[in-house]
């Protein structure tokens, strides 16, 4: 083991024992497919027998966060063959996050060469610790960002002329319709603040952001399965709720390349008031929703 490898490890598992001994944190849990409220433990229970689990958040809610958290700490007392997928990274940093996962890269090196997101310290460290302390795979699943602000101001073709040495970085295969119910979502959500060009090249944005995660994700697992044949490792992809919900986005995506995959959408939704939960505007987001106080 290398010394930077031990280091990090001390500070993971002392950071874990602080998060382990942190208050409760408030949340209820609806389960769609019995159409009840249920409870966090049993919501795990169903999560530890998928092959990938979806956690669409909202991005700035503390609790939020602390519940992604928590997820992972269900799953560890179940089972050991998990991989955590984030949204957060790009795939152009892959080779980063694995030296630093293998404690070959110290984490202020990593941090600076891996665009972190602004508040990756308090919403995303926990995670990326705790998959490490448990040598579990992390996957910078994203489209690096130039590509998409790219794609939004221009349209797909610009991917066209894209040298090999890039093509690695966004999906080999994409399918953007506009004439389904994401697109629609998609348009309801920008509203009037662009013309009619400019919500389609957002979209194809959004869509290969969608396509290469789903292609990430799609080959994280298939590559695992394959190293172990005959086991069905889970893979946890934390991103953004649009990308996820109503099974819709890079959930659809993920389904396309893997049909036999079993597949679990949770739906983060924080709210001010846990007693005046408005079940039927949030039930069809996902296979559980995640209410918490925000």
């Amino acid at each position: 083991m290398t010394r930077i490898r031990a280091v990090v490890l001390v500070v993971i598992a002392t950071t874990a024992v602080g998060v382990s001994a942190q208050s409760y944190t408030p949340q209820r849990v609806f389960d769609s497919a019995r159409g009840q409220l249920s409870d966090f433990e049993s919501m795990m229970a169903a999560l530890a027998k998928a092959d990938i689990v979806f956690v669409g958040e909202q991005h700035d809610d503390p609790n939020t966060h602390r519940l992604e958290r928590a997820i992972l700490e269900g799953l560890a007392r179940r089972r050991g063959d998990v991989i955590v997928s984030l949204e957060m990274f790009e795939r152009d940093v892959q080779g980063r996050l694995d030296q630093f996962r293998l404690g070959q890269l110290a984490e202020a090196d990593f941090l600076a060469a891996s665009r972190p997101w602004p508040r990756y310290a308090t919403d995303y460290k926990p995670l990326v610790d705790f998959a490490v302390a448990h040598q579990w795979p992390v996957i910078a699943a994203n489209i690096p960002r130039p590509f998409a602000s790219e794609i939004s101001k221009t349209g797909l073709d610009v991917l066209v002329g894209k040298p090999a040495s890039e093509r690695a970085w966004f999906a080999a295969d994409w399918q953007c319709p506009t004439d389904d119910e994401y697109y629609r979502r998609f348009k309801e959500v920008m509203g009037t603040h662009a013309g009619a060009a400019e919500v389609d090249r957002f979209y194809a944005s959004q869509c290969l952001k969608d396509e290469t995660m789903a292609e990430s994700i799609s080959l994280g697992w298939s590559a695992a399965a394959s190293a172990k044949p005959g086991t069905r490792p889970v893979v946890v992809h934390y991103n953004g709720a649009f990308h996820s919900d109503y099974g819709l986005g890079t959930a659809s995506r993920v389904r396309r390349r893997l049909p036999a995959a079993h597949t679990v959408v949770v739906s983060m939704v924080p709210l001010a008031d846990l007693d005046a939960i408005a079940l039927e505007e949030h039930q069809k987001k996902g296979d559980f929703i995640v209410f918490t106080v925000k």
